[in-house]
């Protein structure tokens, strides 16, 4: 059964085509779906080139997204998944390592 485990999580690794590892946040932000009104968000993991939220509006791949963050003010970013309350989002732009650092800093310390 081991052996079965190991080879399944394999796969799913190789279909992960996400280049940068995520940082877990649980932090709350404000974001603007397409239709620029106001969503409440958590922001479960992030990277300097993505995030993956929990929210209650349901929005598509491909719809655009912007949301307010600490540091570095809004960022613009596509949404690549929805499923189940959750999206999968790519930065139109990465955030600058020394910036992503302190956004981190400033994400866990309001916890």
């Amino acid at each position: 059964m081991g052996t079965v485990w190991m080879a399944s999580r394999a796969s799913v690794a190789q279909n992960d085509d996400r280049s940068a590892g995520r940082d877990e946040v649980h932090f709350r932000a404000k974001g603007f779906g397409p239709d620029a009104k106001p969503v409440a968000m958590v922001i479960v993991n992030m990277s300097a080139m993505g995030l993956m939220a929990r929210c209650e509006t349901s929005y598509q791949p491909g719809d655009r997204f912007s949301i307010q963050l600490p540091i570095v003010g809004t960022v613009s970013a596509q949404i690549r998944w929805s499923l189940g309350g959750r999206i999968g989002c790519e930065l139109d732009q990465p955030i600058d390592l020394a910036d992503y650092y302190e956004l981190l800093a400033a994400m866990l310390k309001s916890r």
